[in-house]
């Protein structure tokens, strides 16, 4: 004969994620923020024709134009790989010091714009991860310089 009981009863867990993989999460969250709203910008009308034209907003399609936007792009791009793979003080003090520099280019970004309830929610969304971003940076845990003060 067989008998059955009833499994023991189980919890989940909360596993923790490491400081730098939210930050890495939080930079790839930004980043594709950062191409949506430029990539759902070209469906606004007249957006194409003034690509065909040689021109975006205001500026003329250049060498220098292409290599200024990818350099824009790259920031918060190089900040996924960076925020993985630096020690914990360089990781800290270079999240804190990007994400601060990224806000007012974010809002450079939002002057002039035609549709500002569009572009206005791509800043907000943007300017809540950069927020996580700084918050989790400048909360970064500390750890005892010499470990066995630690006890």
């Amino acid at each position: 004969m067989t008998t059955h009981t009833a499994p023991a009863p189980t919890t989940r867990t909360d596993q923790q994620v490491p400081l730098q993989l939210k930050l890495a999460a939080a930079w790839t969250t930004f980043m594709c923020l950062y191409i949506y709203v430029d990539v759902l910008g070209l469906y606004k009308p007249g957006a194409v024709e003034g690509i065909l034209k040689g021109k975006v907003f205001t500026f003329d399609i250049t060498q220098t134009f292409m290599v200024s936007a990818l350099a824009a792009s790259a920031v918060p791009m190089m900040m996924i790989l960076l925020s993985t793979v630096l020690p914990p003080r360089a990781n800290r003090v270079t999240n804190l010091v990007v994400a601060t520099l990224l806000i007012p280019w974010m809002g450079f970004n939002l002057v002039g714009g035609e549709w500002l309830a569009y572009y206005g929610l791509g800043f907000a969304l943007e300017m809540v991860a950069l927020a996580f971003i700084l918050r989790s940076a400048w909360n970064w845990p500390r750890t005892p310089a010499i470990p066995s003060l630690n006890r």
